[in-house]
């Protein structure tokens, strides 16, 4: 009998798991909570399976209740809004140049955005590190 129910375990398809849907009608920049969330019994290529994998990402996308959510539908939190002064950084080998810059874009931990530079008004494309500063990026 144990071998039995050790074969039928192996069988392909016999596992069933969730997908994670929106409880309520979530606008985009919404930072996600338990409340927010809810499984539902079967699966759905590309859409997200627990409640872990979403908690505390933000929404980049308007996303309807019932609805799926897929992880292209989330990212970090922003930490850095459009149009606002951060600071700056080039790095290459020795050489470091800090200024302000101008946010283009509205941004979280690790994304790349277009920052202008306030003195020379030229745009160039950074990295936004954990505390908000907007690293250069040497393409």
């Amino acid at each position: 009998m144990r071998w039995l129910l050790f074969m039928l375990a192996l069988i392909p398809g016999s596992a069933q798991a969730d997908t994670l849907i929106a409880t309520r009608t979530l606008r985009a920049q919404t930072v996600l909570t338990p409340a927010d969330l809810a499984l539902e019994p079967g699966t759905l290529p590309g859409a997200l399976t627990t409640p872990e994998e979403a908690i505390g990402l933000e929404t980049r996308v308007a996303i309807y209740a019932g609805r799926p959510l897929h992880p292209e539908e989330l990212g970090p939190p922003a930490i850095v809004e459009r149009n606002q002064i951060v600071p700056l950084t080039y790095r290459q080998g020795g050489l470091l140049i800090q200024t302000e810059g101008r946010a283009l874009d509205r941004a979280g931990v690790g994304d790349t955005i277009r920052v202008m530079n306030v003195g020379s008004r030229s745009t160039v494309f950074a990295r936004i590190a954990a505390d908000g500063t907007a690293i250069v990026s040497t393409q």
